[in-house]
């Protein structure tokens, strides 16, 4: 118990004195998950719309694949993409391992098939006859699938919402493909098992407590604008 008021006591000082060592690990968590969630929603939206319109030979398979996908082991992850990123590996040309950039990969691979299960979740609940009553009132296929869409915006807002908390909250694939170099792959999660390794409990508990508030402001955001419009 001393050891987590420390660290909550710790982390409340290195916020209040800004320092440099936290701001800026905090700053690649946030351009590291931030990035990888979008990918992850350009990746996987487009894949749950066409599962969830479109019929086609093996697609019960495909949507079982994407169901699996949600529950990736991170540690599967990174090693499948430092496999592919290392200097020997058959995108090693590419210099990417050990760098931000293999860490918003590993990421977004983790990510997008929470996006596509959810959003393929979320078209499925909605009544089958409304696809065919807007096509029948003269709407486009886009327009259709937009609509749709739109009328989903809640459950799409949980599903970018869960694909962040599953990327922000990740360790092992960062590791693996990051390395936690210092001052360039290394992010609150990574820090956070750093310290602990070393024995330095309270920086590691004010770094668990700093990912805990950044992930909860970050979620708090995306719920406001899911309720507002819940309103709308």
């Amino acid at each position: 118990m001393e050891t987590l008021w420390l660290g909550l006591q710790e982390a409340g000082r290195l916020l209040w004195h800004h320092d440099p060592y936290v701001l800026e690990i905090t700053a690649l968590t946030l351009r590291v998950s931030g990035t990888a969630t979008l990918v992850a929603l350009l990746l996987g939206l487009p894949v749950g719309v066409a599962l969830a319109f479109l019929d086609f030979p093996g697609r019960r398979a495909v949507v079982a694949a994407i169901n699996t996908g949600m529950g990736l082991p991170p540690v599967v992850v990174g090693l499948v993409v430092a496999l592919l990123l290392w200097r020997s590996g058959p995108l090693g040309s590419w210099g990417l391992i050990y760098t931000p950039t293999a860490m918003i990969i590993a990421q977004a691979l983790l990510a997008w098939p929470l996006v596509a299960g959810l959003s393929l979740a979320a078209l499925q609940q909605l009544d089958p006859r409304l696809r065919w009553q807007l096509l029948g009132l003269g709407a486009s296929t886009w327009q259709m699938v937009l609509l749709m869409l739109w009328e989903t915006r809640l459950l799409l807002l949980a599903a970018i919402i869960a694909a962040f908390g599953a990327v922000i909250s990740e360790v092992g694939a960062s590791m693996m493909v990051g390395g936690n170099v210092a001052h360039h792959t290394r992010v609150l999660t990574t820090a956070t098992v750093l310290e602990t390794s070393k024995g330095n409990f309270a920086l590691a508990m004010a770094l668990g407590t700093i990912l805990l508030f950044l992930a909860y402001l970050v979620t708090y955001a995306l719920t406001t604008l899911q309720q507002k419009a819940r309103r709308s």
